[in-house]
């Protein structure tokens, strides 16, 4: 097997389990944990959930950026970031780098705090306001996802 495919395998397992979890965050978790009575048991119970999946999305995001560079250098496909045609790429990296930035930096030294505090005060409108930036964040994937599916097999939407 080339190590492409093997790339190309990492690449896509990786984002399934990445964006599958931001799937199942935005339209499971988070709807069944603004419906919980207790606001301690809310902030508790979304805390463990998205702790414990912010991990995986780490390592998932971390293996789908390393394949994804690796796919473009040894296709030496750098010129297609030139292409409209290609928007899907762009796409990709963008939706990689805004999820790479909120994991690692963000969300450890910013959102984490602001989100304590904000659900301590207001936690229906915390919890509102976080299930909004989820379903963005997934749109936009999703949109990526077709995208690169479609551009991958030849089908370019311009």
């Amino acid at each position: 097997m080339e190590s492409i495919t093997i790339a190309r395998i990492v690449h896509v397992l990786s984002v399934v389990i990445w964006i599958g979890g931001v799937a199942m965050v935005t339209m499971v978790v988070i709807p069944a944990v603004k419906w919980m009575v207790s606001k301690e048991n809310k902030i508790e119970t979304f805390e463990k959930i998205e702790g414990r999946f912010s991990q995986i999305a780490k390592i998932t995001t971390v293996l789908t950026g390393i394949s994804g560079f690796y796919i473009m250098y040894q296709m030496d496909a750098w010129e297609r970031y030139l292409d409209a045609r290609f928007w899907w790429i762009h796409a990709m990296t963008a939706v990689w780098l805004i999820f790479t930035i909120i994991l690692f930096v963000l969300e450890p030294f910013v959102l984490h705090k602001i989100f304590k505090n904000y659900t301590s005060r207001k936690p229906e409108q915390a919890f509102r306001i976080m299930q909004l930036a989820h379903w963005v964040l997934l749109i936009l994937s999703l949109v990526t996802i077709i995208g690169a599916v479609a551009g991958s097999h030849g089908l370019y939407f311009f």
